[in-house]
């Protein structure tokens, strides 16, 4: 398999941010990590061999992505104003920066085709993504999301946070947008939630979002799995290459 690291400066977080490429071609999967994780946990928690198959064969090139959150969701006793605002700067790193970056690297051919993915806080990430810039991305596979605030921020609200949390902002998305028929285009837009050990709160956010996406006529795929489905790796190692079967096969 074809591996590559890129180590490089952005403007909007003023300090270098890495990144792992995994593969030659294909539709571009922007991973976020796990909450305060890593760009290199994807591959230490085998999830990259999981989706071999695609990567070598040019189907799929992946992207893995580092976060800020302890900065900003992971930092309980912050001020809260100032953690958001670091969030909203590194969305516009992934967004203005990371992007163009992925397209030149995958060779300009994908623009608009990219599918965000990650996993707990990763899964939070991707759906936001997703939601926020339809244009940049036609793909969502979230496993085991929260897709509120409250356990990070309390019940504390401004208008950076507003436009952060999908709960909130989809709630209020007008049923005749124009997003909505391109969230409607998406390929895939799916969130998948286990039914064991720490996924209650999960549970909970994904069923609100299924509520959120069958009110305003969005087609979402929602699976909740079996109560010995755990918040872990070994499931996420399961579910993410089984999805992707749907995608590219």
């Amino acid at each position: 398999m074809q591996v590559n690291y890129y180590n490089a400066w952005s403007g909007w977080l003023n300090r270098n941010m890495e990144i792992k490429v995994y593969g030659y071609a294909g539709r571009p999967v922007l991973v976020f990590p796990c909450q305060s994780g890593r760009f290199f946990d994807w591959e230490n928690e085998g999830m990259v061999e999981t989706a071999a198959w695609w990567i070598e064969r040019g189907e799929m090139q992946l992207f893995c992505c580092d976060s800020i959150d302890p900065e900003s969701w992971d930092c309980p006793h912050g001020d809260p104003r100032y953690r958001i605002e670091m969030h909203e700067k590194w969305y516009n790193y992934v967004t203005q920066e990371l992007y163009p970056r992925m397209m030149e690297i995958n060779g300009g051919g994908n623009w608009g085709r990219v599918i965000t993915t990650g996993s707990s806080m990763g899964a939070s990430h991707a759906l936001n993504f997703f939601l926020r810039r339809p244009d940049l991305y036609n793909g969502v596979i979230a496993l085991s999301g929260l897709y509120t605030m409250e356990m990070f921020f309390g019940d504390y609200m401004d208008d950076l946070l507003y436009q952060n949390v999908p709960e909130v902002y989809m709630k209020n998305l007008p049923n005749d947008h124009y997003y909505i028929d391109m969230y409607n285009r998406a390929d895939p837009l799916l969130l998948c939630v286990g039914q064991g050990d720490w996924e209650t709160e999960m549970i909970a956010s994904t069923h609100a979002m299924q509520e959120i996406f069958a009110s305003k006529g969005i087609n979402a795929q929602i699976e909740f799995w079996g109560h010995d489905v755990a918040h872990d790796w070994p499931w996420w190692r399961i579910q993410w290459p089984m999805f992707l079967g749907r995608v590219f096969e």
